[in-house]
């Protein structure tokens, strides 16, 4: 097992597991301690009630908001970016083959290439996103957009924060308030870290580090 505790707080490894892809720890790390601080800060102060866990709804609960609350006044920014590509073609010089003109001999506008991206939180260069109890097909739209913001050099790494898989433990002990447990509310088609883990090795995030962390049964206070 890879040891990460020299960029960790050592509770923080007791209240979530940490999922590295393309050494996004490192460069949180290194390149922006600031806001790694303030991600861990952020991470320290999570604690979620049984009453948190009951409420209806997926990103909608107060769980989002609890990162609202600590991150936004600190500068992070829900962001949506748009998009137009603009490709030139250049002719061929007379008779000079691999040289072509300086002008081009067209443009061509292709409208909305990048369209409605948006990411939670990004400070700096780097992308937060939370994903508590939605559709699972949520975690690629996620990754297309963190990729999508380091192509275009807006980004350096992301950090996802979703459900680990040992917190099914307590729904399947926990009902809601018609006697049914609350395992049929996160079920295994939502997002949590086993959908996320997977999409990461099959590299959909293209080349945007991220950094995977998931919410252990030691955030829920009460249980």
């Amino acid at each position: 097992m890879v040891d990460n505790s020299q960029y960790i707080r050592k509770k923080l490894l007791e209240k979530f597991e940490f999922q590295n892809y393309g050494h996004a720890l490192e460069i949180l790390y290194e390149a922006f301690p600031q806001e790694w601080e303030e991600i861990q800060d952020c991470l320290e102060q999570l604690f979620i009630s049984i009453d948190d866990l009951k409420a209806a709804g997926g990103n909608e609960t107060a769980i989002p908001k609890k990162f609202d609350d600590i991150l936004y006044p600190l500068g992070w920014r829900e962001i949506r970016i748009t998009g137009d590509l603009l490709v030139k073609m250049y002719p061929r010089k007379a008779n000079q083959r691999g040289r072509f003109s300086e002008e081009p001999f067209d443009e061509k506008v292709i409208k909305g290439y990048i369209d409605g991206h948006n990411i939670d939180f990004i400070k700096d260069k780097v992308a937060f996103d939370l994903e508590w109890n939605s559709k699972d097909q949520t975690f690629d739209r996620d990754l297309l957009a963190m990729r999508t913001y380091f192509d275009c050099g807006l980004v350096e790494v992301g950090v996802i924060v979703t459900r680990s898989k040992e917190l099914n433990d307590i729904f399947r002990e926990i009902t809601d308030k018609n006697g049914n447990a609350l395992i049929k509310k996160y079920g295994a088609s939502t997002t949590w870290m086993g959908k996320l883990e997977y999409r990461l090795k099959s590299r959909r995030n293209g080349g945007c580090p991220i950094l995977a962390i998931g919410i252990k049964k030691s955030c829920v206070e009460g249980y």
